[in-house]
């Protein structure tokens, strides 16, 4: 089982910046490809961010790409969300997942292990 605990969320007024954190202690953390989802409400979760194992490659979804970066320290276990240029329609909880490295860190469905999620709320 792999833990994962996010934070960072909060309001912010549009046009703003937030860093989210994903820690996830006790496990091999450079095993793990580790993804960004988010849920908006009366949505389903769509599909932010994920990187790859190693932190050499990533990949975003078209509506974030070029405002947000995803990374990863394995040192700390720690992957983030840096977020700028944040839109009201960027408001959505925000879950933290990731998967086994034995596939690809494209293959969104096959991420297993899921954090609670931290709340972003961007005003106009």
């Amino acid at each position: 089982q792999v833990q994962l605990v996010e934070s960072g969320g909060g309001l912010v007024q549009a046009g703003g910046s937030l860093r989210l954190s994903c820690a996830a202690p006790g496990r091999t953390f450079s095993n793990y490809h580790m993804g960004w989802f988010r849920q908006a409400p009366g949505k389903e979760r769509e599909f932010v961010a994920t990187v790859s194992w190693s932190g050499s490659s990533t990949y975003y979804a078209d509506s974030v790409k070029g405002r947000f970066t995803i990374s990863r320290d394995d040192a700390k276990k720690t992957v983030y969300l840096q977020m700028n240029s944040l839109k009201p329609e960027d408001a959505a909880v925000y879950y933290c997942a990731a998967r086994y490295y034995d596939g690809s860190y494209r293959s969104l469905s096959e991420y297993n292990y899921w954090g609670q999620g931290t709340q972003v709320t961007v005003s106009s």
